[in-house]
Formats: structure tokens, sequence, C-alpha cells
């Protein structure tokens, strides 16, 4: 039976149905600024928990988080199940993927649309839902009327995490064959950068905001007080505000010498804060994350990445001799990218000793490009478009090369041949380096070196494999 005071407990239901394996922040959030509003808000995951359809039932507001396209699809075919059980209820989508996709969502499925910084329009909203008032006003988009992402600074709570599954459901770390339980936070949101593939740059044009120090030690404090000993910052770009990071890693080494963390920075920040580098292995980094994404000037430049391929490897030294991992995310398949520039990243990976810091599926990422993508205002985006496939929330395209196509199908095969199978990263790579030599006419050589490993003989990574 429904809910009938807004003011109750389940009147209010926020869903995840994905976010890279983490305990979902995009509810953990919202969750505070609702309950600091005098709201009883319920928090449903369903990559760990599944649609719960009592929960459903009682709703009168479902708040379904869409972080990245992954979650957006998820979350709108939850939401037409959402429609079958509770026609009543008012259905809202929030994050970057919500926003990209704003005009569809309220065509269909959604009721309300917020994007940006949108923990503070959901509280109106649900204020002015409560008082009986229209439900408008900045941030908030209606049908027939999207909204601009609201990108204003708003006062952080303490993330609420009380109502979320346990940590134990989500990703950990694996580090010297040992499983470690993981947390998931941010110092910031949004990024100074604006690479042009980035769903990030079109919502955020180039702005961040901080989150308090105070805030996120706070959080990472719970955090450890719940058994976590590894911390991912989810920051876009941990080193958007180099000052700030360094501060709270130092706080959080003095505090809890224990736990270790990973973040994720762009190639130009690694070179340009090079001295800070060592400073963050000193506090606990294992790992950073970066997007290097290719190899090849060319396509680099056409993403305007703000990198080249030297930097790359400028980058990568630096790190190592901090005593810190590179693992590097990729897109290696973009219309713009060969044959012979797809073999020269796997050889490069190879001759880097990178092998052990690349998941398998990284291999077969191909350029997604939603709608409102920042690269459809370059032509040589646009000469390679096939067309809108809204219900799929992404604008298509083909390779110039079909050799390409055919290549990505068979990537794609070995790597869910690898996750099927549980393949180790050096006989992933070896089914990976096959198909390349096949595609490209060459005869498959041996691999070029030993596998290079950490000292310990395991490779550092968090058990989910994607990383945006």
């Amino acid at each position: 039976m429904r809910v009938e005071s807004w003011d109750e407990p389940g009147a209010i239901l926020l869903v995840s149905c994905y976010e890279l394996g983490h305990q979902p922040l995009g509810l953990a959030w919202p969750a505070a600024f609702l309950e600091r509003a005098g709201f009883k808000p319920e928090c449903l995951d369903t990559s760990v928990e599944g649609l719960d359809p009592d929960r459903i039932r009682r709703a009168r507001f479902v708040a379904i988080a869409a972080p990245m396209h992954t979650a957006l699809r998820l979350g709108f075919r939850a939401a037409s199940h959402i429609r079958r059980l509770n026609p009543g209820c008012r259905i809202c989508f929030f994050g970057l993927y919500a926003s990209l996709n704003a005009e569809y969502l309220l065509e269909h499925e959604a009721d309300f649309v917020i994007g940006g910084e949108f923990e503070e329009p959901l509280v109106r909203l649900l204020e002015t839902l409560r008082d009986g008032q229209p439900a408008d006003g900045q941030g908030i988009g209606t049908r027939g009327h999207p909204a601009r992402p609201f990108l204003k600074r708003i006062s952080f709570p303490v993330p609420s995490r009380q109502a979320l599954p346990a940590l134990s459901k989500y990703a950990a770390l694996d580090h010297n064959g040992t499983r470690t339980l993981a947390g998931y936070v941010e110092a910031s949101r949004g990024c100074l950068h604006t690479c042009l593939h980035c769903p990030i740059t079109p919502i955020y044009g180039g702005r961040f905001f901080v989150v308090p120090q105070e805030i996120v030690l706070e959080d990472i404090g719970r955090l450890q007080a719940a058994g976590v000993r590894h911390v991912t910052f989810g920051d876009p770009d941990f080193l958007n505000g180099p000052k700030h990071s360094l501060q709270i890693v130092k706080a959080l080494h003095e505090q809890y010498p224990e736990l270790t963390f990973d973040f994720t920075a762009k190639i130009e920040h690694l070179i340009r804060y090079r001295s800070l580098v060592p400073r963050f292995g000193d506090c606990g980094c294992l790992f950073i994350v970066s997007a290097v994404e290719s190899l090849s000037d060319r396509v680099l430049a056409n993403l305007e990445k703000g990198h080249t391929r030297a930097d790359v490897f400028k980058a990568l030294r630096i790190v190592r001799e901090a005593g810190i991992i590179l693992r590097p995310s990729l897109v290696p398949f973009t219309p713009w990218t060969t044959l012979e520039d797809y073999l020269d990243l796997v050889e490069s990976i190879e001759d880097e000793g990178l092998v052990d810091c690349i998941d398998p599926i990284q291999y077969a990422v191909r350029l997604l490009v939603p709608p409102g993508s920042a690269l459809l205002s370059r032509p040589y985006m646009q000469s390679a478009l096939a067309g809108l496939n809204a219900g799929q929330f992404i604008c298509e395209w083909n390779h110039p090369d079909p050799r390409m196509d055919r290549l990505h199908r068979e990537i794609s095969l070995a790597a869910e041949r690898a996750a099927a199978e549980s393949l180790d990263a050096w006989s992933a790579f070896a089914l990976i380096k096959e198909r390349v030599y096949e595609a490209c006419g060459r005869e498959v050589p041996g691999m070029l070196h030993a596998p290079v490993r950490p000292p310990s003989g395991s490779a550092v990574r968090l058990t989910e494999p994607w990383f945006c």
C-alpha cells in the first residue's frame, strides 16, 4: 500500500542501478540532503538487491541516479517497471547522463530531470510536492521544459550511508592476493578540463566544486569504522585542486595510517604536479587511474585530451619513481584509430610492462558519444556519425575502415571469454594480441618480455574492471 505522508519512511525511494561497483555515493549524497530537510528517504541499489516490488508500490516519489551510460540504460528499464507497478508515483532522473538525455527521458518515463549539483534542486522539488505547489524551479526539468544543469555551490552534509547495502557487497581491493574492503568518496565534483568525449564537459563546462575537507574526512572516518582499509577518491580529477587534495590525504594518513587509497588524475596534471606525486605515495597511494585513452597523437588531438603520446610515457616514469602504479583507462576504438594505432598500443603496453595494470575489458572500449556531447560540435565527428539512437542514449558512428569494426567485435569476444574463464591479465592479453596481429595480417610473435609484475607478485587493482 502506498505511503500517504511525504514525511514517512518509504514515501521517497532513491534508486541506483550501477555505480562502477562501488557502494553508491550517488544515493548517499541525496539521502543526506533530504534527511537534513526532514525527509526519510529509503535507498535501493538494484545492482546488488534487485527491484523490490513492495518498496516500489509504497513510494510516492522515485529518484533514479544516472551518473553514467550503463546506469542510465538500467535505470530507464527500472523506470518502466516502476511505472507498471506504481503508475501514480513521480519519477525523477538525476546525474550526468540524465541531463544529457533529458528531452527523451521527459517524453517517456520521467516526470523530472535534474543535473549538475542536483541535491538542492531535489530537496526543493520534494518540498514543493509536499506543500502542494507547482514543481518548477531552477535546475528542475519537466516535460517540454528541460532545465539547464544546476551549477551553484551547495552546502554539503556528510553522506548518509546507513540505508545502503553492506560494503562487503561491493568492489574490493585486490592487493598481494588478499581482498580488502574498499570505500568510495569524493573530494570534488565537476572538472576544470573540457575533454571533448567526457560527459562532464557539456554539464559543468570547465567548472568544479570542492567538498570541504572536514566532510570528506568524516565520511572516510565512518568508512574506516565500518572496516574499510582502502579508499577510492572518485573525483573526475583529484588534482583539479592539488592543495585541497594533498591536505586531505595528509590528514587521512595522520588519522588513519593503515588506510591506502587511489585516485584519478589527468596525464597533464601528473606532469604539472610531479613534485606532489611522491608525497601522495608517502601518504599511502597505491595506484593512480589516468585516462590515457590512446597513444595516437591524432586521436588524442581529436579528443582534445591535453596530452600527447610522449606525455604518457613521461607521466608513467613520474608515477613509477614515486613507487605508485599507473593504471591507464583506454578508449582504443574511435573513428580515427587505425589498425596500426591499435597494434602500436598493444605492443607499447607489453613493452612498458603494463599488462597487469589494464583489465581486459579496457581493450574493447568503443568511443561513446551521448546526445549533447561536446564532440558533436566538431566536423570530424559529424562526418563519422550514423545517426541518433535515442532509446539507447547514444549517437551511433561507423569507422571508415570496416576492419576496425570487425576487430572491435573480435576484441569484445576475447574480453568476454577472459571474463567468463577468469583468465589472468597475461592470458587475456595473449588472446587480444593474437586477434590484433591476425587483423593486421601479421604472424603472431611470442611475448616481447617476461611478465613485469610488482615485487609482491600480484597486481594492485579493484575487483570492478570499469573506471568510468
